[in-house]
């Protein structure tokens, strides 16, 4: 079969798999590595403060948590614990290198030539296409480690109930939005509590009351819902850290959406408006929603001012980081080695920091025809955002992976739904106005609003999801002359071993990384002068069905990807970009 793509290019080239790791649930052993590391932790405090003063030694009990119980000596308290868990990690370690249950039916494979890699990644290597899953690996820095154990079947169901759940928070969660919202205003507030009504006729109290007491009071109502929704997205198997967050930042999208966009734009309790939306006809929504848009420009405007630009300006100043460190501080720090990771920066907040910028926008294009006054307030805030966070990225944080671009098709496509949305309450708005004539002119602009998106979808997604062969060989011809396989042979024989494992010993360490001997894929005309032949063998008694992860670019020229445990043995057969691969 020809490729009418490639029809004038020819290479004998073949597929060299350089390192093969497997997969290990070692998740328990993580968990008691981490609880030797906080006793080894005590124990390095109650050291220096003898150290310090060796005439006094730390005494604590020895019950739970240290609440009762005989009163013994801190330093021999914590040594006996950390002996006594040695013996545990030693036999768990055990149990991971030796227990064949212990592998899971997945591992990270690292090619010579992208290439390679691209063709493994995005091509179905079997008849039954789930018996043998590719998938583009993330970087090792960008490995959710935890969720590599979950098996593949599981994902579905975990995945449709965090769908539910979120749906349901989404919408009930404005229930009690909308009581904060009702309070958060002169009249709700005297209602609730008559013994204020003197304090809130003075006239800088209720300047404040009607100004910014709403807007305030919803942004302290959202404060842990980040968290909650990347707790919910850990939940869903998620095994790259740049999906995690890109799923995080998705929920709380739509959260703010329907809940602080719409919900603040509809008057009324939760209650009140699920009756208006079930009481009308769909058509009667947009107009609905469109005259209530120019009353509620106010609130959006001290909304922008209270999380926006107070927003900004806490993040230039780093006040919640601040604050932050001084209580792990006073609380949590006892040594230089927690005081290091206390002060550690992080990086960018995504789950939280894209989704407010894209509700601003959203704002921006809903107000610009509706009310232009709100106008200055946006562009003031993403002038402020554009300097505070190119300022943040240089030189404060610390990144701690790379997607390669994978979070902007997400905001494009919200981009585009802003401007659909904004288009759409705009109809709705001037049904109610004496242009309501001209509103059926204006149904060309959603129309050209999907038919750019479709083309930007089709023109541009592919390019975030798949890695062109064209473009891979290309590269993979310009490295060939510089082309040196010594450091990175070291670099792959643990950048895909779990974390830790770099702990152990190196003869263990021989047991775990992965197979170093190189195997050559031969070409489907059966010649050895190119390759040699090389088989996979998979554990037959493990299931076969897991999702597999690719990644492709580590330093130079060498390309992962995860694949699937199986029981078949499958040959590789390439010579050139005309050839039908053979298994």
């Amino acid at each position: 079969m020809n490729c009418t793509l490639y029809q004038c290019l020819v290479v004998p080239c073949y597929i060299l798999i350089i390192f093969l790791q497997a997969v290990y649930n070692a998740n328990k052993f993580a968990r008691l590595v981490r609880k030797r590391n906080r006793l080894q932790n005590w124990l390095d405090y109650n050291q220096l403060k003898f150290e310090r003063n060796p005439e006094k030694r730390r005494r604590r009990k020895n019950g739970f948590l240290g609440l009762w119980g005989e009163k013994i000596d801190s330093i021999d308290f914590y040594k006996h614990q950390i002996k006594e868990l040695d013996k545990k990690l030693t036999m768990e370690r055990q149990k991971v290198l030796k227990d064949p249950k212990a592998i899971m039916p997945a591992a990270f494979v690292s090619f010579n030539s992208r290439w390679g890699a691209a063709v493994c990644a995005q091509t179905q290597q079997s008849k039954n296409p789930t018996l043998w899953l590719t998938k583009w690996a993330p970087e090792p820095r960008d490995i959710y480690w935890k969720n590599l154990a979950i098996p593949y079947v599981s994902l579905t169901i975990r995945r449709f109930i965090i769908s539910v759940a979120v749906f349901a928070l989404i919408f009930f969660y404005m229930i009690p939005i909308a009581f904060v919202q009702s309070l958060a205003n002169l009249e709700g507030l005297e209602k609730v509590a008559p013994f204020l009504r003197p304090v809130t006729e003075l006239k800088f109290i209720k300047s404040f009351l009607q100004g910014f007491l709403p807007g305030l009071a919803l942004k302290i109502f959202l404060f842990a819902l980040p968290t909650i929704l990347m707790i919910m997205s850990k939940v869903e198997g998620y095994v790259a850290k740049s999906t995690l967050e890109r799923k995080a930042a998705a929920k709380y999208y739509y959260f703010m959406l329907v809940n602080v966009f719409l919900g603040s734009i509809i008057a009324g309790t939760a209650f009140q408006q699920l009756r208006a939306f079930l009481h009308q006809s769909a058509t009667q929504i947009p107009r609905t929603i469109g005259v209530s848009i120019p009353m509620k420009a106010t609130f959006f405007i001290t909304y922008i001012m209270v999380d926006g630009w107070a927003g900004i300006a806490s993040e230039i100043l780093r006040l919640k980081p601040l604050v932050i460190f001084h209580l792990k501080n006073m609380f949590i720090v006892k040594t230089e080695r927690d005081r290091v990771k206390a002060m550690d920066p992080g990086s960018v907040d995504f789950p939280e920091t894209l989704p407010s910028l894209q509700l601003y926008f959203l704002l921006g294009l809903v107000y610009a025809v509706v009310t232009p006054i709100l106008l200055p307030f946006i562009l003031v805030f993403f002038a402020f955002a554009y300097f505070v966070y190119r300022h943040q990225v240089i030189n404060v944080y610390n990144q701690q992976y790379e997607s390669a671009g994978a979070f902007w098709p997400h905001v494009h496509s919200r981009i585009i739904w802003s401007l659909l949305i904004s288009q759409l309450l705009l109809m709705g708005l001037l049904s109610t106005k004496k242009a309501a004539n001209s509103t059926p002119l204006i149904i060309v602009l959603p129309i050209l609003t999907l038919a750019f998106h479709n083309y930007c979808k089709n023109r541009f997604e592919p390019a975030f999801r798949k890695y062109p062969l064209e473009e891979a060989m290309d590269k993979d011809l310009e490295d060939r002359p510089s082309e040196s396989d010594v450091n990175l042979k070291s670099f792959l024989a643990d950048a895909y071993l779990h974390p830790i494992f770099r702990s152990f010993e190196e003869v263990e360490l021989v047991e775990v990384r992965v197979d170093k001997s190189q195997a050559h894929i031969p070409s489907p005309s059966g010649s050895s002068s190119s390759s040699s032949h090389h088989d996979i063998h998979h554990h037959e008694d493990k299931p076969s069905h897991s999702v597999h992860h690719h990644e492709y670019e580590p330093p130079s020229n060498v390309y992962h990807y995860e694949a699937e445990v199986s029981s078949n043995v499958y040959e590789y057969d390439t010579e050139s970009y005309h050839n039908v691969y053979h298994y």
